[in-house]
């Protein structure tokens, strides 16, 4: 077979070449949100309009074409689908044991104030999760657990892919970061510490932000000292970190310091309202959550929350099983436990019709390259697979039967199907377009912006996680053509590359595969549309923010100095 080279302007117009390049992505969440068509329809319809763009469009061969759709939909089944159907698994098996109403309970006890709760689970909570394994994980943990505080549906949802923004970067412990360094050849040290220059402004907005689209602006001022102190919590050891350790802990470590920082604080301070109904404040349109109150007076929050006493044993147990799952997570992300488990069983599969057929080609690349195309199935390290460990040593921890285990596996499964199709789907279209060349067209169309270049890369970056659903990726596929355009440009090689990542942090709530993630969590099949018309101008709103600040940084003292050359 010959080898393909890609083409980034097919049609020989610029302009035509960027309309058609967009379509798959303009088609997706079209078809999601504004036809409201169910994500598993809407996301094969997708991929098939791809492979007609990448093939007759492209030029791309179709053996080629089709064998990249199939990677990519292994690679969405694994590792983002395992991942998904082993948290809904644990998630299920708390419910039916009834630990979960438990540790709802436990949570309510520390604050019956709905803002409060936020701030502890989809922040600082997600946060760790993000930066223990990342791909999916905090929202799905999160969803869960604020459906079952009572949360709508919607805010459930919604709430936890806006926070789930400031940590991406350094998620799965310092995956994007090392990723982004082994692409550019930059050193990836230098690459945290520009995104800790960067993140701790918006680990100090998110907070705010959160609280304000679920309480309005009131709402959020009414409780500014906890979300203050949860902000900087999180902000700080955001940037020591990662300026001087490096990427590797920086969520980590900023988590459990915020966790502990907001839970201190709130044993001495309470708002004087309490905030009390689950709903948002503006958008909800559920009937059952439209008549419950929007705050009540600190007086009458025992007799609102109505929540039971727990003894210490029973709250351990409760909390236990989500115990075993942070310290199998934290286990299954280090270096350290790949490398010694790994060479167990690692099975490669080469897609030989594709692998090193397909050359990227400048100036995406500084010199012609070959894709390689190996599925690598590192099932035994998989983050997925250690919560599925985890879930099981909770199962019996919870005293349920093999035979019932097994039982709730099929139950989950099935309950989550169109999710796994859907991810599979989302996951072959966005290889595709990458072997294709279809998102490099995209890609160089923001390259061409002259000046305002350092804002766009920020938006780059956002696309590329929009496209791809993964910071990660989006580093892969953006890397190398952000420091290629600084070098044109004159600009900082670290700082483009770093931006693509931190402006990247804001597409992660709206790629369809997080919003499949959200609704499955919260068992709320068939509204993704909702979930995606809800979040996303918070999403082009932060990262437009992101290309701001990369502007100031490029251009403006002081903000150059912040600059790591």
């Amino acid at each position: 077979m010959v080898m393909w080279s890609q083409v980034y302007n097919p049609f020989g117009s610029a302009v035509l070449s960027t309309i058609v390049a967009a379509l798959p992505v303009v088609c997706l969440l079209g078809l999601i949100a504004f036809a409201r068509m169910q994500a598993h329809f809407a996301a094969i319809i997708a991929l098939i309009l791809t492979l007609l763009i990448a093939i007759a469009g492209f030029g791309m061969p179709s053996g080629m074409a089709l064998e990249a759709a199939g990677l990519g939909a292994l690679t969405g089944l694994f590792p983002i689908g395992w991942i998904i159907l082993n948290v809904i698994f644990l998630y299920r098996l708390t419910v039916e044991n009834g630990s979960f109403k438990t540790l709802q309970d436990s949570i309510a006890g520390i604050t019956a104030d709905r803002r409060l709760q936020l701030l502890l689970v989809a922040f600082s909570f997600g946060a760790f999760f993000e930066g223990a394994a990342g791909f999916g994980t905090p929202v799905a943990v999160t969803g869960a657990i604020l459906i079952g505080l009572g949360f709508s549906p919607l805010a459930a949802s919604g709430l936890s892919l806006i926070a789930n923004t400031a940590p991406v970067a350094y998620g799965a412990l310092g995956t994007p970061i090392v990723t982004l360094g082994a692409v550019t050849g930059l050193d990836p040290f230098a690459l945290g510490a520009m995104a800790g220059r960067q993140l701790p402004f918006f680990s100090l907005i998110v907070p705010f932000w959160l609280i304000w689209t679920f309480a309005g602006f009131r709402g959020m001022l009414q409780i500014w000292p906890a979300v203050l102190v949860c902000g900087v919590a999180f902000a700080v050891p955001q940037f020591l970190v990662s300026n001087y350790h490096g990427p590797w802990l920086v969520d980590v470590v900023a988590s459990l310091v915020s966790m502990a920082c907001l839970f201190g604080f709130l044993k001495i301070w309470q708002p004087v309202e309490i905030w009390a109904s689950p709903a948002l404040r503006s958008g909800e349109t559920e009937a059952t959550l439209a008549s419950r109150p929007a705050s009540l007076g600190a007086a009458a929050t025992a007799e609102l929350s109505g929540t039971p006493r727990h003894s210490s044993s029973d709250v351990f147990k409760a909390w236990l099983p989500w115990i075993i799952l942070c310290v199998v997570v934290f286990i299954w992300g280090t270096q350290t436990f790949k490398d010694v488990v790994n060479p167990l069983y690692f099975p490669k599969w080469t897609f030989e019709g594709l692998h090193n057929m397909v050359q990227k080609v400048p100036p995406v690349v500084p010199k012609a390259t070959p894709e390689a195309a190996i599925f690598g199935f590192n099932i035994l390290t998989m983050t997925g697979t250690g919560i599925l460990l985890a879930a099981i040593i909770s199962g019996f921890v919870m005293k349920y039967s093999p035979l019932r285990l097994i039982q709730a596996y099929g139950e989950t499964l099935w309950v989550v199907r169109y999710s796994l199709i859907t991810i599979a789907a989302m996951l072959a279209l966005g290889t595709l377009t990458r072997y294709a060349g279809v998102d490099a067209t995209l890609g160089l169309a923001f390259a061409q912006t002259g000046w305002l270049y350092p804002f766009f890369a920020a938006l780059l970056g956002w696309l590329g996680v929009a496209l791809t659903g993964s910071d990660t990726a989006s580093n892969v596929l953006f890397g190398n053509l952000q420091k290629i355009t600084a070098g044109q440009l004159g600009l900082s090689e670290i700082l483009m590359a770093a931006s693509n990542s931190s402006g990247g942090v804001m597409g992660k709530m709206i790629d369809a595969q997080s919003i499949v993630v959200a609704s499955t969590a919260t068992n709320w099949f068939g509204h993704e549309g909702t979930i995606l018309r809800f979040v996303f101008w918070h999403s082009i709103a932060l990262a437009s923010l992101v290309g701001v600040l990369v502007m100031l940084q490029a251009y403006v003292h002081p903000f150059t100095a912040m600059v790591v050359h």
